[in-house]
């Protein structure tokens, strides 16, 4: 099998949301995502003409736009744009007790022509002998705020991550806080034309309220790849932000009530221990 040229790559397939209570609401896009290893960015931005790294181009990744680097912060606008992101991924392992020191590669839209909205970014964070160790869950609201889960990964005979953590940040005005994420994830592995899956079941204490996932095949990264999947969806961000809107016009076109935004937790990442969630304020790294 032809070794890939990077460990980065780009995914392409569709979104679902499916809700189920109180209303039944379903929407379904097509969209690109970027697997990012963070080790790699300097190449790409090196060797790929149509892809940049912290400038604007084609298709970009700016660090700010992740961890804790942008959104609210608390760090200057200049330390935000010099703290290196898998350090910042490294020391929340570390202070979580959990082991690291792999690659760390984050799955998410690219900046499209310098503008871009992550409803989600996964971060998949390995061990020194490349096996799974934990995933970051990072979420952004349209309010301009982020929150993210870390928690332990092991994948089961099947190849298939499951886990699962109770909601702590708002995101949607129509979704109540007291729900809980049920993830099942399968990993990328970094292999031509892999299939990869991320479902997320939410549910309340009555059961299941809305059914998300993300299926894509990979791409491999070159400047050929890019040009295709822009020519695709040249309106990717815009696509999805005024998706967003629009959805939500319709829920509350069909009755849903408006939820009070409480604030936004205290520290930017809650670490999950099994059913123990425990928030631990970011490191300095």
């Amino acid at each position: 099998m032809e070794v890939p040229r990077f460990a980065s790559g780009l995914y392409v397939g569709s979104v679902m949301h499916h809700r189920v209570k109180p209303v039944r609401h379903r929407l379904s896009y097509r969209v690109f995502s970027l697997l990012a290893d963070l080790d790699e960015l300097p190449r790409l931005d090196r060797e790929l003409r149509l892809f940049a790294h912290n400038h604007f181009g084609l298709i970009g990744f700016h660090d700010r736009d992740f961890g804790p680097l942008g959104g609210e912060s608390p760090l200057p606008p200049r330390e935000r744009e010099i703290r290196d992101l898998k350090g910042w991924a490294e020391g929340q392992l570390a202070a979580a007790g959990i082991e690291g020191g792999g690659p760390v590669r984050l799955l998410c839209f690219p900046r499209v022509l310098g503008f871009v909205f992550n409803p989600l970014c996964v971060w998949f964070c390995h061990r020194r002998d490349g096996t799974l160790a934990a995933i970051i869950h990072e979420v952004s609201n349209t309010f301009g705020q982020r929150h993210a889960y870390l928690i332990p990964a092991a994948a089961g005979p099947d190849g298939l991550v499951r886990q699962h953590c109770d909601k702590r940040f708002y995101v949607s005005p129509f979704m109540d806080m007291e729900t809980a994420y049920h993830f099942r994830i399968r990993p990328p592995g970094g292999q031509a034309g892999e299939r990869l899956a991320i479902s997320i079941r939410q549910t309340d204490a009555e059961g299941p309220v809305l059914h998300a996932s993300l299926t894509a095949e990979r791409v491999e990264l070159s400047d050929g790849a890019i040009l295709r999947a822009w020519a695709r969806h040249p309106l990717m961000t815009a696509k999805v932000v005024a998706g967003i809107h629009w959805e939500a016009l319709h829920l509350w076109r069909k009755g849903l009530a408006i939820r009070p935004r409480p604030p936004a937790p205290v520290h930017p990442v809650t670490v999950v221990r099994g059913a123990d969630l425990t928030n631990i304020a970011p490191t300095r790294s």
